[in-house]
């Protein structure tokens, strides 16, 4: 049992620990994210449509 309850007062004090990011951090990084997955989408989007031109004009 002694074992259980430090266990729970050691993750206690680590909660007490965290650091959350602000609502601006958290807006920007979120931001960017799409943007980059929008730039992603885009470069396999052209990627694909250029190889499948090449493999219907090879065959």
């Amino acid at each position: 049992m002694k074992k259980i309850l430090g266990y729970i007062k050691s993750v206690r004090s680590e909660w007490f620990k965290i650091v959350w990011p602000s609502r601006d951090t958290v807006i920007r990084a979120t931001i960017m994210i799409l943007v980059f997955s929008g730039l992603a989408a885009l470069f396999f989007f052209v990627v694909d449509s250029i190889l499948n031109a090449l493999v219907g004009w090879v065959f």
